[in-house]
């Protein structure tokens, strides 16, 4: 079935303010700032819709649909109950809390939905299956617009976007499959780039999320979007943007090493290494692919061999046994610059430390001497080695910064790269609500949420 073209400055679609969060003050403001943005384009209470997201509902209950539906008396409330259980039940405990629209898994056994559906008739909701999970998503929307339910969720999850996948493809056949009895909303990383693509591919309702409850501004985020809606035309961006395998070097160059290891629950860091030169902020910062050494105390063949291996925007890193006779030089240093090497990363020694400096090459060791060892020959280039106790294959990513350096594994770069993004995302918002006159402590809702003992 062909899309039918929308008329893109008459008849938007309604925009819903996913609030994926823990804390109901800061949704409230969140949803705030973004229903502000979303009536300022539209001048319209029917296009703006605020979901209360499961964490918030699973952190403070109904309660956060009650407090939405006393923030916002005119506007369209969802649930997102992700029910797989009790259909009926939830309904109702979700309606009779304020929401106009419950969430169910359409993975849910279909005794559970026909319920759900049924309540949603009794109770005056509207019923929204989300298809995330779902085997075979096209025959299972089907199946469900079939059963009642009035809108089809096509969600792209937060752990599958990291991946690089979008929601747009998705939408379009589904749109070709079902009757249009039941409306479609997509979900998935949209923002100024992508909604628009959702828009046309059929969704009839856009749900936004970290664009919006990550922004240091909701309101301008939202009106951005809006406006590549009415234009028709994507709007580029340079936030809440996920990166392929092509662009890894510039995803892992926008993050700090820090929120790289917060994104991989506090591993990757080499350490025990020192930088040989610090300069302005952001100068020694490095990402690339790992070509790696394995050497002897003092032996500095492999390592210079290495140079002549690597490629343009390579780190060599090298294992030296962690010794304290220098495989590594101002010249070694000299030939990477002009080879294109973009980083050395050496357990062990180097020497030259004034020389080197004056280059302003990024590279980190372990110790600092002026003994040099002799080329003996022994190493090896290009296998697994071990650094600062840590296995380094080659193909891994290296990046570094004022912090120190970790590795990423090459299987798992794109998807730790765009969690890093992620957590740069959500610290800027932190960042925001600090500069207007919070605290971290505040901010973090850490008396509520420390451990209990």
């Amino acid at each position: 079935m062909a899309t039918v073209k929308k008329e893109k400055t008459v008849n938007l679609p309604p925009i819903q303010v996913a609030l994926d969060l823990l804390d109901l003050p800061r949704a409230l403001q969140i949803a705030e700032e973004a229903v502000k943005g979303i009536l300022a384009e539209t001048n319209d209470n029917s296009k703006a819709w605020v979901e209360i997201g499961t964490p918030l509902i699973k952190s403070e209950g109904m309660n956060a649909v009650r407090e939405m539906r006393r923030k916002f008396p005119q506007l369209t409330i969802c649930a997102d109950m992700k029910t797989m259980d009790a259909g009926a039940t939830e309904v109702e405990m979700a309606a009779k809390a304020g929401a106009n629209i419950v969430f169910v898994l359409g993975t849910s056994p279909d005794s559970c939905i026909s319920e759900a559906v049924l309540a949603a008739k009794k109770y005056g909701v509207k019923l929204a299956a989300d298809l995330i999970s779902v085997t075979d998503p096209v025959k299972r929307a089907v199946e469900l617009e079939a059963m009642g339910v009035d809108i089809i969720n096509i969600h792209v999850g937060l752990d599958q976007q990291v991946l690089g996948i979008n929601p747009v493809d998705l939408v379009r056949k589904i749109s070709g499959a079902i009757t249009h009895k039941a409306m479609i909303s997509a979900a998935g990383g949209l923002n100024s780039e992508t909604a628009v693509q959702a828009w046309e591919a059929g969704a009839d309702i856009l749900i936004v999320g970290g664009s919006l409850y990550k922004a240091r501004s909701p309101e301008e985020s939202v009106r951005q979007i809006i406006k590549s809606l009415k234009s028709g035309k994507p709007i580029a961006s340079k936030e809440f943007v996920k990166f392929d395998a092509a662009h890894l070097a510039e995803a892992f160059k926008k993050v700090s090493t820090a929120n790289i290891s917060d994104a991989m629950h506090r591993t990757g860091e080499l350490r025990g290494l020192k930088p040989v030169w610090v300069g302005a902020p952001g100068e020694l910062k490095f990402a690339g692919p790992a070509v790696t050494v394995r050497t002897y105390n003092g032996d500095w063949s492999a390592p210079v061999k290495a140079i002549d291996q690597a490629k343009p925007g390579d780190v060599l890193v090298i294992d030296a046994c962690q010794g304290e006779i220098a495989v590594w030089g101002e010249l070694a240093t000299h030939s990477c610059v002009t080879q294109g090497v973009v980083g050395v990363v050496i357990d062990g020694a180097v020497r030259d430390i004034d020389d080197i400096r004056k280059l302003k090459f990024p590279l980190f060791a372990r110790h600092f001497t002026p003994t040099a060892g002799e080329p003996k020959g022994f190493g090896e280039i290009n296998a697994p080695i071990v650094v600062c106790n840590r296995t380094v294959e080659p193909g891994d990513w290296i990046i570094g910064d004022e912090s120190g350096v970790v590795v990423v594994p090459r299987h798992s770069a794109m998807e730790m790269a765009n969690r890093a993004i992620d957590v740069l995302e959500r610290e800027n918002r932190i960042r925001e609500e600090i500069q207007r006159g919070s605290t971290l402590g505040k901010t973090a809702y850490l008396n509520k949420w420390d451990v209990k003992k």
